[in-house]
């Protein structure tokens, strides 16, 4: 990461972050967040300058950016965040932090995070835009869309997939050669033992459809 950052958002999610592009010493310029009373605060000592707009004050070539916006249940205004600013042609910087054990051939897309702890095994591939967060288990040849939430403690076995803009809840566990498809929501804590239809919502232990 040559270029200095940029993160986008003042949330728990910009803390996390922060702290990891800090402990690689990367340059953070500053936070920008739409609600005006953060103005002039700061986190981790790093100053929250204003809104997004600040952001048009830099060249695209001349920062990186860093899109700090969570997700609960659905990964859409994280998407709609990461897709403003890479129409006005700026790009974001991929965030590892340096606890996190990553197979040397996984391919990471843009913008991606890969949080504290989390393993991420050979063969796999995390889309642009994913959060691989906080003590995440990724094991082999897994597909993971773009867009995508895998929420603490997730534990994807060997070769799952998961499609686009979906939402893996804390603590979930997907057995082997699962797919589940673009823009689901996996609750919390559920059991996934077979594949997930797009759009759906699953949840329980064993999960099942509750939304579809």
């Amino acid at each position: 990461m040559s270029l200095p950052v940029i993160v986008l958002g003042a949330g728990g999610h910009a803390k996390v972050l922060i702290d990891a592009l800090l402990k690689k010493s990367v340059k953070v310029v500053g936070i920008t967040d739409p609600n005006p009373d953060l103005a002039g605060r700061a986190i981790l000592g790093v100053d929250i300058l204003g809104n997004d707009d600040i952001v048009l004050q830099y060249a695209p070539d001349a920062i990186q950016l860093v899109n700090a916006m969570g997700s609960v249940k659905t990964t859409m205004h994280r998407k709609q965040l990461y897709e403003q600013f890479k129409v006005r042609g700026y790009t974001f910087a991929t965030v590892i932090h340096p606890s996190a054990v990553v197979a040397s051939d996984v391919e990471i897309g843009e913008g991606a995070q890969i949080m504290a702890g989390a393993v991420i095994q050979a063969g796999s591939r995390i889309g642009k835009n994913t959060i691989v967060n906080t003590k995440v288990s990724v094991d082999h040849d897994c597909l993971i869309g773009d867009h995508v939430h895998l929420a603490p403690g997730v534990t994807l076995s060997g070769t799952v997939h998961v499609g686009d803009s979906t939402h893996v809840g804390t603590g979930a566990t997907v057995v082997q050669d699962v797919k589940i498809w673009e823009n689901s929501l996996i609750g919390a804590g559920s059991l996934v033992l077979k594949s997930v239809p797009a759009g759906a919502i699953v949840f329980g232990v064993p999960a099942r459809v509750v939304k579809s």
